[in-house]
């Protein structure tokens, strides 16, 4: 034995050729050497004995100078502890010997000591240990050629989760990607589906970070943005930020955590709007230690503040009774009061190493019932077997394991542990529990009221845009609607007003058919303003598309409807009086309407094609991001309902074409016909008015409407006044001045008589006659009223001319007051003449004179003495008496009473004279010819 343990001990070139030969796979004939050469080995029939020591090879750094000692100065006492445990329980008829061997935390020194073990020592069932990943992942390599398996406490690396590289490893610690599960878990609780990963770009981090990856991946989780540093993480953490990325998962140690939360701080990202989840396996008051930043540990810990620290749980929180018999926290009661005696700091890992040494009693203990029982039922009873067999039970036996330990439920998974994650929150200073996760049975288990958000809510997992529609403010709508309502009341008063006084003489003459119209189409146009006022927050998408249509023919068929008739009525005061020609032609409102309704054809043509070739649609423009008024965690993306359609611009533009070139015609004709004031057209003034007010208000209104468009309460209460103002303007300019002089003076209409002109139109009388002549050829209506004019007058001459047949009786019978009668009463005659000069003109004047001249001493002088003597009655009866007093009273009778029954022309001035050739008739004027032949 002596030259085999002088070449395996003293040349290391040998022992780097076993390494090399384990790892290229020949492993077998090098466990055959070492284990064939060994004084210290064991036979194969160790599963027979009870009481046997049965050695487990213990790996891990115990140098204080070497790297992670502290966690194995600490696992030593849990190992020693749950060695007694195992022989207190009486359960087991082995006792378990172990032998730590320092690895230093080094390669080489790692191997070493691994193959030291293997030659010098006894044959190890087991391999216990593993802390350093590096030293760990190298051993665990070449096990399968050794025919051993390994169970670690400590390793946590997740490349030792690779089972085709690693078969015979395991470990009682779940490994860094054994949080993954559970923070995705974490993520779906608080409904968040969008996160960023910020990595230190580590080996050990990275894994991490792609298995997350795949978590993430399988629940649907986005993963928004993806950064990676190595020194200075401000530019990352500013790249996050610039993504919007609300939920960061970060991976990186506790020395560059400083920097990280620093940066943080900086930029702004803590506080309510974000959620920070970070590995939970620092060391405590780790940002003290570790800051080497700018910043102070104030501003550290406020963006510290609220964390979520993930990491395994080390002991269990249940009050159960383990396999050993003692609860967890029993447990640790008896770590703590060992560990004191050998002066040795907590380690973490020492609730795995205590169930790790458990795991491998149980194997071990089922492994040789299982050897036993095929030893029993060997037909050869020659029984033997190798270390190949025994380690194949081994890893099928480890794979099976499963009891209640101090670390929770011990269970493996592919070698992996599924074992309990914490989550504890950074709140005030300090790490605080806030929920496990069960990775056996996949359950989050959050303790209540422990979780402290910074705002009243969890934190968004993105910014949130909140579409809020720019809608009409409810309160200035009903304002506007209210308006509206009075409005279209007064239009209906107006309505009422003038269907119940059509055939009033006031009325009549200005058109009433053409008012209804003007009426109407002010209706039209303020029931238009409820349409505007209604958005998608009233009507649904397709039920504002209706709108768009409706609400515009009935705007534009309203205001033609109102202003056409006004331009119609316009029209006709300006040809009257602006056009010679048309002096004899009658404008009556049959034609006035011909006009509107082609107005409104065209209007028909155009809003017809536009709905066929291009009908307006519902449009949405949205609008920057703003901040919410509120104060929450969201952002406001205004948007605003449009009537639009392809070619807007083209049919607007014909519209507004067309009601400009309307605008600017009856801008004209009130212009051309503002100094017409005439009674029987009253309201000819108040048009050319409205027409003035209505032409400027809407330029003024469509032009501030269109600035105004993304300002939806602007641009409605512009609109609305607009409509609101003219529609009511023009109404009340047209109906108010009828409505006062209906009510103040009934007789208004009837006590004018005759047309008055203004002092420009003196100048051309002629025309104007003529015009005069045109008007009372034209309205029938002024005809009547200057036809009771003329049978009022007929008569009071008729009852003058009673008066003067009496007087005349008496001048015959007092002849000695002829000279006074002569002289008072020859005037009343003449003022009864004079009135007859306006039915009857100067001629019947003269015709009345001459026929009273014609016998002067018959009628007007004095009496015959030789009469004076006779008696009353004879004197009355006489012949010349009665012939006197026909004289007088026959061309009176004649021009009272024959022309109101139909006889013989007013004019004529006996009742002999024929109307042809009476100058009456030759030399009479036109306008009052007309008059009075009409009569």
């Amino acid at each position: 034995m002596a030259p085999f343990r002088r070449d395996c001990r003293c040349d290391m070139i040998f022992l780097s050729g076993c390494l090399l030969l384990s790892v290229l796979g020949f492993h077998p004939t090098l466990a055959k050497v070492c284990n064939d050469y060994t004084r210290h080995g064991l036979d194969n029939n160790w599963y027979t004995r009870d009481g046997e020591k049965l050695p487990i090879m213990v790996l891990m750094p115990m140098n204080e100078s070497a790297l992670m000692s502290s966690i194995s100065q600490g696992i030593e006492p849990a190992v020693q502890l749950a060695i007694q445990h195992i022989r207190e329980s009486r359960q087991y008829s082995f006792s378990l010997i172990t032998k730590i061997y320092d690895t230093e935390c080094d390669n080489a020194k790692g191997l070493r000591a691994f193959f030291d073990a293997i030659c010098y020592g006894p044959k190890h069932l087991m391999i216990f240990g593993g802390v350093c990943p590096s030293v760990t992942s190298i051993i665990a390599e070449s096990l399968e050629g050794w025919n051993l398996v390994q169970l670690s406490f400590a390793a946590t690396t997740p490349v030792l989760a690779d089972r085709k590289k690693y078969p015979n490893f395991f470990r009682t610690v779940p490994s860094d990607n054994a949080v993954n599960p559970a923070v995705v878990k974490f993520l779906n609780y608080y409904n968040w589906s969008r996160v960023g990963t910020l990595t230190q770009d580590v080996q050990r981090f990275s894994e991490v970070r792609n298995d997350l990856t795949n978590e993430l991946e399988k629940a649907d989780i986005q993963i928004a943005d993806t950064e990676s540093f190595s020194n200075d993480p401000c530019v990352n953490v500013k790249k996050l930020k610039d993504n919007d990325v609300r939920i960061i998962i970060g991976q990186f140690d506790e020395n560059l955590a400083a920097k990280v939360f620093c940066c943080a701080y900086n930029l702004n990202m803590y506080g309510s709007k974000y959620q920070w989840i970070i590995p939970g396996w620092y060391q405590g008051n780790w940002w003290e230690q570790a800051n080497s930043t700018n910043c102070t540990t104030k501003k550290l810990l406020t963006a510290m503040e609220g964390y979520i620290s993930v990491d395994f749980e080390p002991l269990s929180a249940k009050q159960i009774k383990g396999i050993s018999g003692r609860t967890p926290q029993e447990y640790e009661r008896e770590y703590k009061r060992e560990r004191e005696q050998k002066g040795v700091e907590a380690s973490k890992f020492h609730g795995f190493a205590y169930d790790g040494i458990w795991v491998i009693a149980k194997t071990l203990t089922r492994v040789m019932e299982l050897l036993r029982h095929k030893e029993r039922h060997d037909m050869y009873h020659n029984f033997t077997v190798d270390d190949r067999e025994v380690g194949k039970m081994v890893l099928d036996v480890m794979n099976e394991t499963n009891f209640f330990g101090v670390t929770g439920q011990v269970m493996f998974r592919n070698g992996e542990r599924m074992g309990t994650i914490k989550f504890t929150q950074f709140q005030e200073g300090q790490e605080v529990k806030v929920g496990e996760y069960n990775a056996i049975a996949d359950v989050l288990d959050l303790i209540n009221n422990t979780i402290r958000f910074q705002g009243v809510e969890p934190p968004k997992d993105r910014t949130f845009v909140r579409l809020q529609r720019r809608q009409i403010n409810v309160p200035l709508y009903s304002i506007l609607s209210t308006i509206t309502i009075l409005g279209m009341l007064m239009a209906g008063t107006f309505l009422f007003f003038n269907i119940k006084n059509r055939n009033h003489r006031l009325i009549k003459m200005s058109s009433p058919y053409m008012n209804n119209l003007i009426i109407l189409g002010g209706m039209l146009s303020y029931a238009s303003i409820f349409l505007f006022g209604l958005d998608g927050s009233f009507v649904s998408d397709k039920e504002f598309e209706t709108l768009c249509t409706v609400r515009t023919w009935i705007l534009i068929v309203g205001y033609t409807t109102a202003f056409g008739a006004m331009f119609a009525k316009t029209w006709r005061v300006h040809a009257i009086f602006k056009n010679v020609k048309m002096k004899k032609k009658i404008i009556k409102d049959q034609k006035l309407f011909i006009i509107v309704g082609g107005m409104l054809l065209i209007d028909l043509c155009i809003l017809i094609c536009w709905q066929i070739v291009d009908p307006l649609k519902r449009t949405v423009e949205e609008y920057s991001l703003e901040a919410d008024p509120q104060g929450r965690d969201i952002a406001i993306r205004p948007f605003l309902e449009h009537c639009e359609n392809t070619h807007m611009t083209i049919w607007l533009g014909i519209v507004y074409a067309y009601k400009g070139l309307l605008m600017l015609f009856g801008c004209f004709l009130a212009w051309e016909t503002r100094n017409v004031s005439i009674p029987a057209l009253n309201d000819s003034k108040y048009i050319g008015m409205s027409v003035y007010n209505v032409g400027i208000m809407c330029i003024i209104g469509a032009a501030v409407s269109f600035l105004t468009r993304d300002q939806p309460n602007v641009q409605f209460c512009i609109v609305a006044l607009v409509i609101i103002f003219c529609s009511t303007i023009t109404l009340c300019l047209v109906f108010v001045p009828k409505f006062i002089s209906m009510r103040t003076n009934p007789d208004a209409a009837t006590q004018n008589r005759r047309l008055k002109f203004t002092q420009n139109q003196k100048k051309e009388d002629s025309k104007t006659s003529t015009s005069v002549t045109s008007v009372n050829q034209a309205n029938t209506s002024r005809l009547d009223g200057l036809q009771s004019d003329n049978h009022r007058l007929r008569m009071r001459i008729t009852e003058l001319d009673k008066e003067l047949e009496e007087v005349t009786m008496q001048l015959q019978d007092t002849p000695e007051k002829t000279p006074y009668i002569k002289q008072n009463h020859y005037q009343d005659v003449n003022n009864i003449l004079s009135i007859r000069n306006f039915t009857d003109g100067k001629d019947g004047e003269k015709s009345l004179k001459n026929h009273l001249e014609q016998k002067p001493q018959a009628q007007w002088g004095s009496m015959d003495p030789s009469r004076i003597s006779r008696g009353p009655l004879e004197d009355i009866n006489s012949p010349e008496h009665i012939q006197r007093r026909l004289s007088l009273q026959l061309p009176i009778l004649h021009h009272a009473y024959l022309p109101s029954i139909g006889g013989v022309d007013a004019s004529c001035s006996s009742p002999t004279s024929s109307p042809a050739s009476s100058p009456h008739h030759r030399h009479m004027p036109p306008s009052y010819r007309v008059m009075v032949s009409g009569l």
